[in-house]
């Protein structure tokens, strides 16, 4: 069960890695590849660290919090896809929704 919760974490990672090669390969321009690749997933992460990380101080439970996982992890799968990378994208979507599934079983 462990290793579900590191899974976890590593994907939370992945999206924000993803939504910064989207932003740093979208556009045109120096200044506007830069924000979107810097500023995308700077804001993920601060909607996630105020409403879903475990030290939350504004926690979300239940259906909220799950449509606020699928608009986070659906949006790094979106950004996969759109910066090239469909296999990518499928195979983010398949540990996403495995992972999600063994937290709803193992009530993570």
């Amino acid at each position: 069960m462990i290793m579900n919760l590191a899974l976890r974490f590593v994907l939370e990672v992945c999206a924000l890695v993803a939504l910064s090669y989207w932003g740093f390969h979208t556009g045109k321009g120096y200044f506007f590849k830069f924000g979107l690749g810097i500023g995308a997933p700077l804001i993920i992460a601060i909607i996630w660290g105020v409403f879903g990380s475990p030290a939350a101080p504004i926690p979300v439970h239940g259906f909220i919090r799950l449509i606020l996982e699928i608009a986070i992890f659906g949006l790094a799968i979106i950004a996969l896809y759109g910066a090239g990378h469909p296999s990518l994208a499928l195979i983010f979507a398949i540990l996403v929704l495995i992972n999600r599934i063994l937290m709803t079983i193992w009530n993570q």
